[in-house]
């Protein structure tokens, strides 16, 4: 049975090999519906998510809406925290979709399916390579393992979450990825025939040093320089500083520096980058000096990296734990990937094709991006969304080594592959780490309203969360996992694990994540909305709207309308008195308050109008003649 399955599988895969046509069809379908699951489906029906991705949202909006597309603003203020171009990119979409959730995250989700593509495209390539060097014919390996990688770098909770986010980590992500992709690509001498990569018959040059009259670079090299350019102007320095250690730290090791620098024209793409990204610094400083690099030079890129910026500080394993997480729940074999390759082995690197150090690039990748963020002292999860891509490639890898098929054919042997297969025993290590985390992952799950914190915007979070039956179902999908992975290792039937692995997220994600996702949206965000849509029909002409005790600018981009933080309900309280004694009109503010804090202005039921409650806020109007002796409770 196993080994007519196999057959079928070989037989199905070297049917596609023989036809380009169908080879690219299949491929595409595979890509649109792993695209669509992880990127595409429902990604616009769920409200904006307080509180990082309104204020991208709504400095977008701005944008749209004034036509100033040089300096982002939210609520009336100046916003430094990230360069332009994700502003521009939600902008475009405004323009062509609307304003609604669905531009606000369509960037994102496009970067993350682009860089899925790519990354497809470059296995398909390496694998095709190799089977050319060795003169043999491994369609079910290559397309396997392609197809394994897309779904990894696609199927795992880190891209789905910042994927489906309307803030800039993502399309980082994607610049920064591509351009090292494309990279490579270059390096190892790529040079296309009019074929797509996909094992139909295309032809390699043997040597990856192009012509030394041309001016510029090879068009990969190219696309590195204008996709690093992307990235600084999505998040700045760092967009340069990340990928250039990374090729740096990996042509150091394999002894190419000045070989590689030559061909890729430094100088040439060093011209490109900053004809690119430079003229909106110039002219985003020129606009608001030294406002704009005390900000976002200062305070958002040197600061984040050298002190604790908001709070936001962590233990030294902080990423460990991100990336066995975030990676879930292929992190696993991470380190069987890694010790597969024997990085260490030097000079047998440096001995082999430039195509073969694929897995080493990656590794580098990896490794580079890891440690420099567990150096910096500010830590978030999202900061090492950009090596995800490498660790969905590197686990891949691992698998194509089962990917074989059952008949190659094989003439001369002219280059062995640049890493051994994987052993046995640490393949099944590996694989019993794996059926005890997806255990623990389901006890966990099973047991998640001991684990969450309460949710001030929920009330009875806990209770809701258990009537919805979700832990359940998730704690379910995971143990019947493990027990399938589990069955798989008794049986020696390795090739089948990651798929099991992959079937499992795929239902975690329609019948947990999704719902999970709406259930919180209603519970958390659906409020806000439609008190942004009461406060919309309410207000008064310059009639001033207060948001007291939390800071949700969510209610900014719904509502349209500029918003008055303040923190305590004295601070409202002598705020209100001030503006009634100038006898400013007209004589009312909005006042959206947390009952909690609103209960606090010990206000009297003729001191106010309520005009709607939902959720965990009051929406009141607060007359200027009431407040005239109102007196505050501060305890």
């Amino acid at each position: 049975m196993k080994l007519s399955v196999k057959h079928t599988v070989d037989r199905w895969f070297n049917k596609i090999a023989k036809n380009p046509a169908l080879s690219v069809t299949v491929s595409i379908l595979w890509l649109m519906v792993v695209g669509w699951v992880a990127f595409g489906w429902n990604l616009g029906n769920i409200g904006l998510i307080d509180e990082t991705e309104p204020l991208f949202a709504e400095a977008s909006r701005q944008m749209f809406v004034t036509g100033d597309w040089i300096t982002p603003f939210f609520n009336g203020d100046t916003r430094f925290d990230k360069p332009a171009l994700i502003y521009w990119c939600q902008a475009i979409a405004y323009h062509l979709i609307g304003v609604n959730e669905w531009a606000v995250r369509l960037p994102s989700a496009i970067a993350a399916f682009g860089l899925v593509c790519l990354a497809f495209y470059t296995i398909q390539w390496y694998l095709g390579k190799q089977d050319e060097l060795e003169q043999v014919s491994r369609p079910t390996r290559r397309y396997l393992t392609s197809f394994i990688a897309a779904a990894l770098m696609a199927l795992n909770p880190e891209t789905i979450i910042w994927a489906r986010t309307g803030v800039s980590d993502m399309l980082l992500t994607g610049c920064m990825a591509s351009a090292l992709l494309c990279f490579f690509l270059g390096y190892a001498g790529k040079e296309g025939t009019g074929d797509w990569g996909l094992g139909t018959g295309e032809k390699f040059s043997q040597s990856p040093i192009p012509n030394p009259q041309s001016l510029f670079p090879n068009k990969w090299y190219l696309a590195f320089y204008v996709l690093i350019a992307g990235a600084i102007l999505t998040k700045g320095p760092v967009g340069i500083v990340l990928p250039g250690l990374i090729v740096a730290a990996f042509l150091l090791y394999v002894g190419k520096v000045r070989e590689v620098l030559r061909e890729m024209h430094l100088l040439v793409g060093t011209l490109i980058i900053l004809a690119l990204s430079v003229p909106w610094y110039a002219l985003v400083i020129w606009r608001n000096g030294w406002n704009y690099i005390n900000s976002f030079f200062g305070y958002h890129n040197l600061e984040r990296f050298t002190e604790v910026v908001n709070g936001h500080s962590a233990p030294w394993y902080f990423y460990f734990l991100v990336v066995l997480l975030g990676f879930a729940p292929y992190s696993v074999y991470l380190p069987a990937s890694i010790i597969r390759l024997k990085f260490w082995q030097r000079s047998h690197w440096r001995s082999v094709e430039r195509f073969q150090q694929f897995g080493l690039f990656a590794w580098f990748w990896f490794a580079s991006i890891f440690a420099f963020f567990s150096i910096a002292v500010t830590k978030l999860p999202s900061y090492v969304l950009p090596l995800m891509p490498a660790a969905a490639i590197l686990v891949a890898l691992l698998w194509s080594d089962l990917f074989s098929d059952t008949k190659t054919r094989q003439t001369i042997a002219v280059s062995p592959s640049p890493t051994p297969p994987i052993s046995a025993s640490l393949l099944r290590i590996s694989g019993w780490v794996n059926v005890v985390f997806l255990s623990v992952l389901a006890t966990a799950l099973l047991n998640i309203t001991h684990i969450l914190g309460t949710d001030p915007a929920i009330s009875n979070f806990h209770e809701l969360i258990e009537q919805s039956g979700l832990p359940v179902i998730a704690g379910i999908i995971w143990l019947v996992s493990a027990v399938l992975v589990a069955g798989l290792l008794l049986s020696r039937r390795w090739n089948y694990i990651i798929g099991i692995n992959l079937i499992g997220f795929v239902a975690f994600v329609i019948f947990v994540l999704t719902p999970a996702s709406f259930f919180i949206d209603r519970e958390r965000q659906l409020p806000l909305r439609e008190l942004s849509a009461v406060i919309l029909e309410a207000k008064q002409p310059n009639e001033e709207l207060i948001m007291l005790g939390f800071k949700k600018p969510s209610v900014v981009f719904y509502s349209h309308i500029h918003v008055n933080y303040l923190k305590f309900p004295q601070e409202a309280v002598e705020h209100i008195k001030n503006k009634a004694a100038k006898g400013l009109k007209p004589s009312s503010v909005l006042l959206l308050a947390e009952q909690k804090k609103f209960l606090k202005m010990d206000l009297q039921p003729d001191d106010y109008k309520n005009l709607s409650t939902k959720g965990a806020y009051n929406l009141v109007r607060v007359p200027f003649k009431k407040m005239k002796n109102q007196k505050i409770d501060i305890s």
